[in-house]
């Protein structure tokens, strides 16, 4: 595998912060902070997306269903073939499939199967994990990672071998899904502690009840995962475990309650966020919380800012809401929700977080000064904003707003005024339990607001179809299209909780229950990118 270290401002490049090639979309929710934003679609504008000019242009089948947002790489040179525009999905039968985006056939470009149940490697069930939220099958759930440099992708799959419960880190080639050099890895970890399941004064990974969710984290040649657990099945800790790019090997790792239990990393498949200088963020659920005190290392509802020194992963900051203890015993767990960093503001707090949690609140906090815990009341950070219901997935961020989908079933537009959140407004209501909003615009014109509603938690059993709304950006009183508008033609697929939808050169790419739907411009060559009246999508 070529080396993958490199300079920041590159590696940021390549993920895509501060992209020139318009179309990658390598990390979930397009960068490191985790914006939730693509600032160079041309294409889909409010102007053309509606009934009548946008909408499913088709679906491919796949073999599980897809909880991981859709990749995205341009032109990549595939094998015998020429370069293709591919979208990548991961299901939950442990497989990845490259597509073609403008091809008309079914079959993928290829794909790569960690599963071989002749020989005693099958995907876990519901019943093995004592979950029905993922069902009828458990295999692959975060989001991989690409590194465009070495064409590689970083997926973390769990199976089922003769019996034994095992999770790996695979590191494909995205030209062929073939693994990499020293591909794959088992996990395993073990450190100090006195907490849940601690045996000899010492806590380990369980790879049956570690339950990885929030996306992969691909910053400074180091891939970052992320744990909790499936329905609170215990014991369970909040893991955190570095690995180099390059050789797979472990670098680090970090128990986010290791002298209690739970403080997992859910995010609702949002991924860990990272700024410029590599510092590393995310936010744990329910827990035992003592990190106020002298020696406290457990952060139980809390916002983590880690780096990676020398072998270890520090926590250099935090921030926990002064009713954690009242949080923990109703179940409002501060990271159902992935942190969300901001460009850089004016004003005396240049480095903002926002996010949000369970009890129905919305934290915006200053990067370079978290403000760990405080008795009585948060008046140490920048601002909380009450008023909205539990939140899960992440916020948007675009041109100094802020999208927030919450329980209520509608979205929110706050703006950044004075280095404070105002509302601006909110969408209709729509059936959609804390969707994570995503933005397509070229810059700061042509803003399109993208929700995808899913399902509740109690609906695992439920098959329904997600519905795409579109809202103008500048206006999202205003919608632009949802796919029930015409649903004889543009009905999605069955719905999954959580997912993230993807936009990527004109096309919309949802994952859903075995199958990944594909919408965009209705009378668009997707070829030459020209107008062609009275022609039929492709693969209708």
């Amino acid at each position: 595998m070529p080396n993958c270290r490199f300079s920041l401002p590159l590696l940021y490049m390549m993920i895509g912060v501060h992209s020139a090639s318009h179309a990658q979309v390598l990390t979930a929710q397009y960068d490191n902070f985790r914006t939730g934003a693509d600032l160079h679609e041309t294409v889909l504008k409010p102007s053309n997306v509606n009934v009548r000019d946008f909408g499913k242009l088709f679906s491919r089948t796949v073999d599980g269903d897809v909880f991981a947002q859709p990749l995205y790489v341009p032109s990549l040179a595939i094998p015998g073939v020429g370069k293709r525009n591919v979208v990548f999905a991961a299901t939950e039968h442990d497989s990845v499939y490259a597509f073609d985006v403008n091809g008309t056939r079914d079959a993928p470009l290829w794909k790569t199967s960690f599963v071989d149940p002749q020989h005693g490697t099958t995907t876990l069930t519901e019943d093995d994990v004592l979950c029905p939220f993922i069902t009828p099958e458990v295999g692959i759930t975060p989001t991989p990672v690409i590194d465009a440099a070495s064409r590689t992708m970083y997926v973390l799959a769990r199976t089922k071998e003769h019996g034994m419960f095992v999770q790996k880190l695979h590191a494909l080639d995205i030209t062929n899904g073939k693994e990499k050099p020293g591909s794959p890895v088992v996990i395993s970890a073990t450190v100090q502690g006195s907490g849940d399941g601690a045996v000899g004064g010492k806590i380990s990974f369980d790879p049956l009840k570690e339950n990885p969710r929030a996306a992969l984290l691909l910053v400074g040649g180091e891939v970052y995962l992320t744990w909790a657990s499936s329905c609170d099945v215990g014991p369970y800790h909040g893991w955190v475990m570095a690995y180099d790019a390059h050789t797979l090997q472990q670098r680090a790792v970090l128990n986010t309650s290791p002298d209690g239990g739970d403080a997992g990393i859910w995010q609702s498949d949002a991924g860990p966020a990272a700024d410029n200088e590599g510092n590393v963020y995310v936010a744990t659920g329910n827990g035992d919380f003592n990190g106020a005190k002298a020696g406290g290392r457990d952060f139980g509802d809390s916002v983590l800012k880690l780096r990676l020194e020398g072998q270890r992963l520090v926590v250099r900051d935090y921030f926990t809401p002064f009713n954690q203890k009242v949080m923990d015993a109703k179940d409002w767990d501060l990271g159902s929700q992935g942190p969300v960093l901001l460009p850089k503001q004016a004003g005396v707090h240049p480095h903002l977080l926002v996010v949000a949690g369970k009890e129905g609140k919305l934290y915006l906090l200053d990067r370079d000064k978290l403000g760990k815990f405080q008795e009585g009341f948060d008046s140490q950070i920048v601002q909380s904003v009450k008023g909205v219901k539990d939140a899960y997935g992440a916020a948007a961020y675009w041109n100094g707003h802020i999208f927030f989908t919450d329980r209520s079933d509608t979205t929110r537009d706050f703006a950044i005024e004075n280095g404070l959140l105002v509302t601006k407004g909110m969408t209709a209501r729509m059936s959609s339990p804390g969707a994570t909003p995503i933005v397509s615009a070229d810059g700061t014109r042509d803003a399109i607001l993208w929700v995808v509603s899913t399902k509740e938690w109690n609906e695992a059993h439920t098959d329904r179809p997600a519905v795409l709304h579109a809202y103008d950006a500048r206006d999202i009183t205003h919608e632009l299209y949802n796919s029930e508008q015409k649903s004889e033609r543009d009905r999605a697929d069955m719905t999954v909780r959580f997912a993230i939808p993807t936009i990527a050169d004109g096309h919309m790419f949802i994952g859903a229950r075995g199958r990944l739907d594909v919408y965009g411009l209705l009378n668009r060559d997707s070829r030459s990118q020209k107008w062609v009246r009275g022609r039929k999508p492709f693969g209708l």
